[in-house]
């Protein structure tokens, strides 16, 4: 039963699925100038032969003198056959629904698109099956010389010899599918997905493990691959646990690191999650907190960091690794480096100094440094300006981390143009990716800030099959989710799912204990189109500015950002 089970995971049981096994004879090797002579094909399942067909076809032109010696198939023998525009679609009649076989795939499919395409006729878009690719997985040098027809069907014992006639190839091609079928039969294969895809790099000892998937649940959620010391190795997500979990096992997963994060691995272990958004953001924290050896991302969320202005008479820019709630800031930025381009974009705008050295309203002046001379500081350690003179340079940066970036940019925009009008491109490369930086951090920020600012957001969208599923976010980290069957009062279910859903206190920075990627799907699935706000506290007390505008375009949606939304349409 288990076997059966497997089966049906993985796609379409091998004895379940119609071939059709084609050979074609023609005139030449190149489809776009020479024509078919004979077309031979014999439609199977199960290893019993359903039906066969034969046909000769008129090329409209001559046969070459060594073609005819090749196949015996003489001008003679087509003269009264039918053109291939009548041909193709009788054979296309008896291939309908199964899966094209031919040996040297390549050739014969390659003529038989080429008429189709001369003849204005459509093509199906079958599946295809080429047993030299196969047999060269399958059959090694000291079985066979080489992977020709005739050699195979020796091999396997072919109850019919290659002839260089269709109908003949066609049925020694069916005698050596059936016994490469066989074969991988023993190392597992069993569906036509894995058929299709089968290379003799997966090891049987991968194959082997497929135990590991046994009572994985078909839910939507996250997968944990374990060591034998139950030390995680690999966290994923999937809408379906068990029939993705399997492909591990195959030749459909053809990633040399997850081959060796398999052959490690002594358990999977399930995290069934009621949506596909509470399986991201389960997976993220896993792997925020696990670090395993063979996942590549989420693993350092620590290096994010951010940009904020320093609490001082005369502050400056600080890259920092959190933020204060009510800190005015731009990020978070996916490293320090990120955030150093975007400081330097508004040192290049914008003349706040750059000095680290503490100034109060009280230091002596000093000497004005090479910046204060060129004009990119105003320098207050010189005291040329006072507190509120200086302020006036912050309040700059204060517009920019707020929302409006537009002076800024234009000023560095007028500068690439400069320096690309001088020839110094790569000078004006640098400018622009600073640019980029600073206004992705500023995006983000305030993408970011209303949704860490709201104690408690709801939201539902309703799904495409039917039915509806609802999150529960409090300041911005992921509280609960609900999914909805159609035809089901989804209220309350969002209610249960709010009395149930994660406490998240209020944190002392802007996203707590909140991983920045965590947020990053949250919003991505609230941007969603057909998303409606059910819940909404706190998102216009949000520090700060420009949060209205952040949630302008859920607005139409949810006709009002507080209150009850109906389910009616």
């Amino acid at each position: 039963m288990q076997m059966v089970q497997d089966v049906l995971d993985l796609g379409t049981a091998l004895s379940e699925t119609t071939f059709v096994v084609v050979d074609l004879e023609t005139t030449g090797g190149n489809p776009a100038e020479c024509g078919i002579t004979e077309i031979g094909a014999v439609r199977v399942r199960g290893g019993v032969v359903l039906g066969e067909l034969q046909t000769f076809v008129d090329p409209g032109c001559a046969i070459p003198p060594f073609i005819q010696t090749l196949t015996g198939i003489t001008d003679a023998m087509v003269r009264d056959a039918p053109r291939i525009d009548a041909a193709l679609p009788a054979f296309l009649e008896f291939a309908r629904g199964a899966v094209l076989v031919a040996h040297n795939a390549r050739f014969d499919i390659g003529f038989l698109k080429a008429a189709a395409e001369r003849t204005g006729t459509p093509w199906p878009g079958f599946q295809v099956l080429d047993t030299v690719h196969l047999a060269r997985q399958l059959v090694t040098k000291d079985e066979a010389p080489n992977h020709k027809l005739a050699t195979l069907a020796r091999v396997f014992g072919a109850s019919v010899q290659p002839t260089h006639r269709a109908l003949d190839d066609a049925r020694a091609t069916v005698d050596v599918l059936h016994g490469l079928i066989e074969r991988v039969g023993t190392l597992g294969v069993s569906s036509l997905e894995e058929l299709r895809s089968y290379s003799a790099r997966v090891p049987a000892s991968t194959r082997r493990k497929r135990h590991l998937a046994d009572g994985l649940p078909h839910s939507p959620g996250v997968y944990v691959f374990s060591d034998d010391a139950g030390t995680p190795l690999y966290v994923g997500t999937s809408g379906d646990i068990r029939t993705r979990v399997l492909t591990y096992f195959t030749a459909a997963e053809r990633r040399r690191r997850m081959r060796d994060m398999v052959a490690l691995a002594t358990s999977v272990t399930p995290i069934v999650c009621a949506t596909r958004v509470e399986a991201q953001v389960r997976e993220v924290r896993l792997i925020a907190e696990h670090r395993p050896r063979f996942n590549r991302r989420s693993t350092r969320p620590d290096r994010a960091a951010w940009v904020r202005i320093t609490d001082e008479p005369f502050p400056r820019l600080s890259i920092v690794g959190r933020v204060r709630a009510g800190d005015i800031h731009v990020g978070p930025f996916p490293s320090r480096a990120v955030a150093t381009e975007a400081v330097e974009a508004l040192h290049e705008a914008v003349p706040i100094r750059r000095c680290t050295t503490r100034i109060s309203a009280r230091t002596p002046p000093g000497g004005a440094c090479a910046l204060a001379e060129m004009g990119r500081c105003v320098a207050p350690c010189t005291g040329s300006v006072d507190v509120d003179e200086y302020r006036a340079v912050v309040d700059d940066i204060v517009t920019v981390m707020a929302g409006d970036a537009s002076s800024v940019v234009e000023a560095l925009t007028a500068r690439m143009a400069e320096l690309a009008a001088s020839e110094r491109f790569e000078e004006a490369a640098t400018v622009r990716d600073r640019t980029l930086a600073l206004v992705r951090g500023a995006s983000r920020a305030q993408r970011i800030a209303p949704l860490a600012a709201s104690p408690e957001l709801v939201a539902a969208r309703r799904l495409p099959a039917g039915g509806w599923e609802a999150i529960c976010v409090r300041h911005g980290r992921f509280a609960a989710s609900v999914s909805v069957r159609p035809g089901v009062d989804p209220v309350p279910a969002i209610d249960a799912m709010r009395a149930t859903a994660e406490v998240v206190p209020v944190p002392d920075t802007v996203l707590g204990a909140t991983i920045p990627e965590e947020t990053d799907i949250l919003l991505r699935w609230l941007e969603q189109p057909g998303v409606r706000l059910v819940h909404l506290d706190g998102v216009w007390d949000c520090p700060v500015g420009g949060a209205q505008s952040a949630w302008a375009r859920l607005e139409p949606v949810a006709q009002s950002a507080r209150g009850a939304v109906g389910f009616a349409s």
